[in-house]
């Protein structure tokens, strides 16, 4: 089978692997349509994602979506020909009483397309794939996979507005306009908000923002300016030099949900109305099984495609990290026949 495999930074190829076999309790899915994370092109430019460095070659790709192509013992073939998207996390051990339900703060969890842990985990972006049967995600009639490759980042964003508790009838600031600031704004939109305000220093993820339910973009870089008394604000860029204005924004009391990826490192950051403004500062990471959440939206007519920038056919793989590197939507990658 061909994959998409990052063997150093700036060194990815479209190889040619042996499939995996099949174990009991799981399917092999013919993979249809990936989507370019972030950590996917962190992975391409340096070899490292956050604290995870590449130390083997390594399959990249957790944004997936395709057909059942064949079953392990113990799974119903029932399941052949149907087409899915894929939870990419496998809990290890079990969670402390405190944490339950919220697996996606296991500290041993292994996550398609990682190389936080040696041996590395191999992603999905290749013509098949390997994972136990609950890991699928069965796609309601009229998904096509093309979208359901978008329920895994959907997900994300649908955590991060739970972790702000009641949205419904709130007013919202969302701070940068990439890929998942633009599925908090559509998620947002599910949860009932009742106007979603959305930051960024560039017109055309404004524009894209807009298109998924935003009610008022703010250029940056044009001379806007973000809002005094925002009472609900979510962080999408990820940028420590944004969250001392992000900060400054978010109303006293108000709550501000950080769900853009902040560095591992060290980095310089205004912070202090965090204590003046009683600020309560809340983390969001990945997802439990908001995924089961984002699926269900899309076969409720959820319409994702004005977030799609790009499409690449699986040979141009390294065209299209390059591409989705610039920033601006999201950057798909045709793997097999849809």
């Amino acid at each position: 089978m061909k994959a998409v495999v990052v063997h150093g930074a700036c060194d990815v190829r479209v190889d040619e692997l042996d499939s995996p076999p099949v174990q009991p309790g799981e399917v092999r899915v013919a993979v249809e349509w990936g989507g370019i994370c972030g950590s996917d092109v962190s992975y391409y430019a340096h070899a490292a994602s956050g604290t995870a460095t590449l130390k083997h070659p390594l399959i990249l790709g957790h944004e997936i979506a395709g057909r059942v192509a064949s079953v392990g013992a113990g799974v119903s073939s029932d399941l052949v020909g149907t087409a899915v998207a894929v939870h990419p996390s496998t809990p290890i051990g079990e969670l402390p009483v405190r944490l339950h339900g919220r697996d996606n703060l296991n500290t041993q969890v292994r996550y398609l397309g990682s190389a936080a842990f040696d041996p590395h985990t191999d992603g999905g972006f290749a013509e098949e794939v390997v994972v136990r049967a609950d890991q699928l995600r069965p796609l309601p009639s009229g998904v096509s996979t093309r979208h359901g490759a978008l329920a895994e980042p959907l997900a994300v964003a649908m955590h991060a507005v739970s972790r702000a508790g009641r949205v419904e009838g709130r007013d919202v600031l969302v701070n940068g306009a990439g890929p998942i600031g633009c599925l908090v704004v559509a998620a947002l939109r599910l949860a009932g908000a009742a106007t979603v305000t959305v930051a960024d220093v560039a017109g055309a993820p404004l524009a894209m923002a807009q298109a998924l339910g935003a009610d008022k973009g703010l250029n940056l870089r044009a001379g806007d300016a973000l809002p005094a008394d925002a009472e609900l604000v979510f962080e999408a860029s990820g940028v420590p030099a944004a969250l001392g204005a992000v900060l400054r924004a978010t109303a006293r009391g108000g709550t501000l949900v950080q769900v853009g990826n902040l560095p591992g490192s060290a980095t310089p950051a205004i912070l202090g109305d965090l204590v003046t403004r009683e600020i309560t500062w809340i983390g969001s990471y990945r997802f439990a099984d908001e995924i089961t959440d984002a699926v269900r939206a899309l076969g409720e007519g959820l319409d994702l495609e004005p977030l799609i920038s790009a499409t690449y056919p699986l040979a141009e793989a390294p065209a299209a990290l390059a591409r989705a590197a610039q920033g601006g939507g999201k950057v798909m990658l045709r793997i097999g026949d849809a």
